[in-house]
């Protein structure tokens, strides 16, 4: 039965964003090319989206049991997830270049979890995914995200199979961000 709903609109940033159980201010290590969602760790999820830098419209569902599958043929194909409840609170992030910063609305207030998930346990995470303009791009693609949780044991995620265009993104950027990083900052003289 769903218990507690959130809808609203998320400004993106060029990666995605992160949801969870735990605040991030970092890139994950890994995105998950091929999928729309994957873990970052194990309390937090990585999103990919359509739209690059434009609004998502983003309802997020608290449910006290798995939720019957949405059969309305507006959505791709669900993804699912487990992710375990480290805080009292879900949180969400933006991924932008250089930074990940706080995206859930100010007057928006927080959906309360911890009386139904309690702390440590495992939740389960399903994905619904639309876009009116399906090619990834800058601006208002009329992208919407659904997000359901509930408490479930952990298990196998769900996910469409990979390509070898996903492994070969996946690697690439595996490599780009496992050296260290360049310093692109150039000391000038001060004139005299």
């Amino acid at each position: 039965m769903l218990v507690h709903q959130a809808d609203f609109t998320v400004d993106l940033g060029e990666s995605g964003y992160l949801i969870g159980f735990t605040e991030h201010d970092d890139y994950p290590d890994e995105m998950p090319y091929g999928w729309r969602c994957g873990p970052n760790d194990d309390a937090t999820a990585v999103v990919l989206t359509t739209t690059d830098t434009g609004p998502l419209q983003l309802a997020i569902q608290i449910h006290d049991s798995q939720p019957a599958p949405e059969t309305r043929g507006e959505w791709e194909p669900a993804e699912e997830i487990s992710l375990r409840a480290e805080t009292d609170s879900l949180h969400l992030a933006v991924i932008d270049p250089g930074e990940v910063s706080d995206a859930w609305p100010e007057d928006e207030p927080p959906l309360p979890v911890v009386p139904l998930f309690g702390h440590d346990q495992w939740v389960r995470l399903r994905l619904y995914c639309h876009a009116d303009d399906p090619e990834p791009g800058i601006g208002d693609h009329g992208e919407r995200h659904l997000i359901q949780l509930w408490p479930a044991p952990a298990s196998a995620p769900v996910h469409p199979a990979l390509s070898e265009e996903d492994l070969r993104a996946r690697a690439e950027y595996a490599a780009n961000t496992s050296g260290p990083m360049v310093d692109y900052t150039v000391d000038l003289p001060l004139p005299s």
